[in-house]
């Protein structure tokens, strides 16, 4: 896939269960802005239940939308090395974390390499990402299902 000098719209999942969790998202906020990364829309922010390892505190969840000249690797990448600064340690996998900065879509690109596969692979069956990039993006069309965020919230509830 090619990218030009362009600037991209992508969405990124935020969440934090650790600590001053609130800060920690809005610090988060900030150091995207300081990576050269603008933050156009933040969704409200939740406070929802564990997902996979539910043996931990509640987090707190929110979607961003940002603008990026930077291709969807360094984005990653990006999103990456903000965790560690702001010293995110992984214990075990669906673990405790004071940041967690997912990259959920990139435009309507779809990749599937070792180090990144988009649109997100498990985010239509994540309510704390549903809902917060439903609030920021309802007429978003998830690129290989083909549906908007919104009716893909309709979808979870029916479940």
């Amino acid at each position: 896939m090619q990218f030009n000098d362009s600037i991209h719209t992508a969405y990124v999942a935020l969440g934090s269960n650790l600590g001053d969790k609130e800060g920690n998202l809005r610090h988060a906020l900030v150091l995207l802005k300081e990576h050269g990364v603008e933050v156009v829309k933040v969704s409200t922010f939740i406070c929802t239940e564990p997902y996979g390892v539910t043996d931990q505190p509640q987090f707190l969840n929110g979607v961003c939308e940002v603008r990026t000249r930077l291709e969807p690797l360094e984005l990653l990448h990006t999103l990456l090395e903000i965790e560690q600064e702001m010293g995110r340690v992984r214990v075990r996998h669906w673990g405790e974390r004071n940041i967690d900065l997912d990259l959920l879509l990139y435009e309507d690109v779809v990749m599937n390499t070792p180090e990144l596969i988009l649109p997100h692979p498990d985010m239509q069956n994540r309510d704390f990402v549903l809902l917060p990039l439903a609030e920021i993006a309802p007429e978003i069309v998830h690129p290989t299902l083909q549906k908007t965020i919104h009716e893909l919230v309709i979808g979870l509830s029916a479940k």
